[in-house]
């Protein structure tokens, strides 16, 4: 996978970092942290700029985060509460209350979930579904989704280009940093899921 992506920048340039970005906001086990610090490396010996390279990355960042967005509102809110009216919410345990309440939460804080999930690995690809769902205002959603794309881009690249031929051991640490990531997601998961069972228990 990563000498695929550094062949990819490195013959397509730009247009290669927005593919590669826009891909990985879609299917989040594509390591952005790989693509952005290797995007800043590369604009210490090819023509690329640092700032090329965080516009064409955040631009591909908009674009995956936009097409989730509208798969979530194909996914919209009354749309789940048929579902989860059915056997499908009998055998979760939800209801269309549950659905609500989510809702309500995500209309409260949406934004700030929109910007800080946009740090997050994994998550910064996966709350625009929600965002969708809720039908969160489109231009909020695009200027916080902007503004944390923004922010994690421009610090990746800047470490790649600072970093040079090192930026490889950023790469890796960061790495690191999403598996951890991944685990505490799991472990939040499943801790929320047997909370809400034991609530419809009691």
């Amino acid at each position: 996978m990563q000498e695929f992506i550094v062949s990819l920048m490195g013959k397509f340039g730009y247009p290669g970092i927005f593919f590669l970005i826009t891909i990985e906001n879609l299917f989040p086990p594509i390591p952005s942290e790989v693509i952005l610090t290797m995007g800043g490396f590369l604009t210490t010996c090819t023509p690329m700029s640092v700032s090329g390279v965080i516009l064409f990355s955040t631009l591909g960042s908009l674009l995956g985060a936009i097409i989730l967005y509208y798969i979530g509102k194909l996914l919209n809110k009354e749309r789940l509460m048929r579902i989860v009216s059915g056997k499908i919410g009998r055998l979760l345990h939800l209801n269309a209350e549950d659905i609500e309440n989510a809702a309500v939460w995500f209309e409260n804080k949406g934004c700030k979930a929109v910007f800080f999930c946009r740090l997050v690995p994994i998550l910064r690809s996966l709350i625009s579904i929600p965002a969708g769902m809720s039908e969160m205002n489109q231009v909020k959603f695009l200027l916080y989704t902007t503004a944390g794309s923004l922010l994690w881009n421009t610090v990746l690249v800047m470490l790649g280009s600072l970093l040079g031929e090192s930026w490889i051991f950023i790469a890796i640490v960061l790495k690191r940093y999403s598996t951890i990531t991944k685990i505490a997601l799991g472990i939040s998961a499943l801790s929320a899921v047997l909370y809400f069972y034991r609530k419809k228990r009691s």
